[in-house]
């Protein structure tokens, strides 16, 4: 069976979705469906897709600049310039990437794109983040990324579909045990937090079972680990996390429905 013929286009596809909201092309009349709902609820989606990416570029160069060479994206979505690999290989072209996400759409455009530099490796693995154990033992992994070293693990814009009934504090710790001290990891969540309650209530209600969006502390509650060390400054407004590195002027954290930290593990 191919990548093509797995993918269900009748059902829309969270990163397809977000692949909309972004600008992009690779997407289905349900995807661009599903986005025009939640653009009716939400009408600064577009921004909030846009905000959640440009965190991911800050939290990368943060990495890098503290001697991150390898990443782990978890949820990475369909590749949309510049990627992780990119900014991380602006740094250190031998820096290694691996991708992963549950959109066989996805893996047909990233073996097409991400391709990283000669001195560098990228790679992608289609896995889904509720089953952690499968993505660490994973051989495309194991042959890209050494464990023994410090990773960069991105979560970004992928926490709210897991949900509580997912058990995402085990999904969180299975990744971070794995990971040696002095890694980091980004992660980012949609909150409820800047939201008129019934804006809120139309929100889930469109998303029904797909979301769980969380409040700061909440987001905070799932890395409440000794060995996680929040980086200054903590768990903010992705528009306000280092919004100095940010394209300006920056939107108001009430355009904006998500929440990003920043930590180190330090086991």
């Amino acid at each position: 069976m191919t990548e093509h013929s797995r993918i269900d286009t009748s059902v829309a596809h969270p990163a397809r979705r977000y692949d909309y909201l972004l600008g992009g092309k690779d997407n289905f009349e349900a995807d661009r469906q599903s986005a025009h709902e939640i653009e009716k609820r939400h009408p600064t989606a577009r921004l909030s897709a846009q905000e959640n990416r440009f965190f991911m570029h800050r939290a990368v160069r943060f990495m890098t600049g503290r001697g991150i060479r390898q990443f782990l994206d978890i949820g990475t979505g369909i590749p949309t310039s510049p990627n992780t690999h990119e900014i991380a290989q602006e740094s250190d072209p031998s820096a290694r990437i691996v991708y992963v996400d549950n959109d066989p759409l996805v893996l047909v455009h990233a073996r097409a794109l991400l391709t990283g530099t000669e001195a560098g490796r990228t790679t992608y693995i289609e896995a889904d983040l509720r089953d952690p154990r499968q993505i660490l033992s994973d051989q495309e992994l194991k042959n890209t990324l050494d464990l023994g070293e410090p990773v960069g693990l991105l979560l970004i814009a992928v926490l709210h579909f897991i949900r509580d009934d997912d058990d995402p504090v085990a999904i969180l710790n299975t990744l971070i045990d794995a990971l040696p001290s002095g890694s980091y990891l980004a992660a980012s969540n949609a909150t409820p937090e800047y939201m008129p309650a019934e804006q809120v209530a139309a929100l889930r209600a469109v998303m029904e079972r797909q979301w769980r969006d969380r409040t700061g502390p909440e987001l905070r509650a799932l890395f409440d680990r000794p060995d996680v060390e929040l980086v200054a400054p903590g768990v903010q407004s992705v528009a306000r996390w280092w919004e100095q590195d940010a394209p300006q002027p920056r939107p108001a954290v009430e355009s904006v429905a998500a929440n990003g930290l920043v930590a180190r593990i330090v086991h």
